[in-house]
């Protein structure tokens, strides 16, 4: 099974011959539109999707190809920080808060969460923040075999701050704890933050180019997927970021 994550910056509809081209099992994908409130053309081509978002032109989906089968996990639940003395409502928080992350078991097999960490500038706990967040109410859900998180996590170690512990750092040695991995640096050998391939590119220049796009997977998957990430000069054209592929050779 072939698995691709790509942030098509917008406008999905416009860029589906580019990603048939990638010939995947099942996409997810950042910052695309609602098909059920776009084109007949896009919608068709969007076959059996799952999508979730505040903005009906920019939100997660996922899209099953070659006949593929999706079903939404509908995970749902609170996590509350104890033992500090204040009562403040920050110390607790829900599922629905949190963007965006979707959930999904496909072919009756793998359990996927797509991800596209996202958050407002006046939040704390925003982009990466959300996902540790998230993995306090989940991480029993995904410490599971047959596990696959992959997306536009907007995170690297370069940018860790001491005084967080929901760094990126932190939120890999947790994933680890349930023995879920990122099946890049396994493959690579390379140190988180330490990235000789980049995934995105800041207005799409080479020179400001980041490794923020992951796959991490169940312990009993690592060995058998292989991950390969986009060229930019075959993608900067229509994107900011290049696609990550994973696939599962089971």
């Amino acid at each position: 099974m072939k698995i691709v994550s790509w942030n098509c910056a917008g406008a999905l509809r416009k860029k589906t011959k580019e990603v048939d081209a990638l010939n995947a099992d099942l996409l997810v994908i950042q910052e695309c539109e609602n098909p059920d409130l776009s084109t007949n053309e896009y919608k068709s081509w969007a076959g059996n999707y799952l999508w979730v978002g505040t903005n009906k032109n920019k939100g997660l989906g996922i899209f099953s190809k070659n006949r593929g089968r999706i079903e939404r996990l509908h995970w749902n639940g609170s996590f509350k920080i104890d033992g500090l003395s204040t009562k403040s409502s920050s110390t607790s928080w829900k599922t629905e808060e949190l963007e965006l992350f979707l959930p999904c078991l496909v072919n009756d097999t793998y359990t996927v969460l797509g991800v596209w960490t996202k958050g407002g500038n006046d939040q704390v706990f925003s982009y990466v923040g959300q996902f540790w967040k998230y993995l306090k109410i989940h991480s029993i859900d995904l410490f599971n075999p047959d596990t696959l998180i992959i997306g536009d996590f907007n995170s690297n170690a370069i940018w860790d701050k001491k005084d967080r512990w929901w760094s990126h750092s932190d939120i890999t040695a947790e994933l680890k704890d349930i023995e879920i991995e990122s099946v890049y640096h396994f493959q690579t050998g390379e140190q988180q933050g330490k990235e000789t391939k980049s995934t995105f590119f800041h207005h799409k220049n080479l020179q400001k180019s980041y490794h923020i796009d992951y796959a991490f997977c169940s312990r009993n998957l690592l060995n058998l997927s292989s991950i390969d990430i986009g060229k930019p000069e075959d993608w900067l054209t229509i994107s900011d970021h290049v696609p990550l592929s994973v696939t599962i050779n089971s």
